[in-house]
């Protein structure tokens, strides 16, 4: 098993800044993906970026150039560094990681972290 725990989360006003962050740890053996995903009131969840192990990035068009994604493969740590937030922005963000074990693929998920976007 792999355990995610996130921090980070908050309230800010619009045009302000937070940085989520994720923990990996447990039974980690090749890790695809890390990656965050949010999950609005009414509104499936949607992801928001991702890493992967070849090093790419990937991004929602609607967060693009605001958001930016980072990992540190030592620690397996997935930061999200997210900029210029709006009221849109507003959701539950959960961690995300995808890995490869025995050829199969597992995924894991954080218990989510809210983030209010509100003047």
């Amino acid at each position: 098993q792999v355990q995610l725990v996130e921090s980070g989360g908050g309230l800010v006003q619009p045009g302000g800044s937070l940085r989520l962050s994720c923990a990996a740890s447990g039974s980690i053996f090749s890790i695809n993906t890390m990656g965050w995903y949010r999950q609005a009131p009414g509104k499936e969840r949607e992801l928001v970026a991702v890493w992967r192990s070849g090093r790419s990035t990937d991004y929602a068009d609607s967060v693009r150039g605001r958001f930016t994604i980072s990992r540190d493969v030592a620690k397996n740590t997935v930061t999200l560094q997210m900029n210029s937030l709006k009221p849109e922005d507003t959701a539950v963000y959960y961690c995300h990681v995808e890995q490869t074990r025995y050829g199969v693929g597992y995924n894991y998920w954080g218990q989510g972290t809210q983030v209010t976007v509100s003047s």
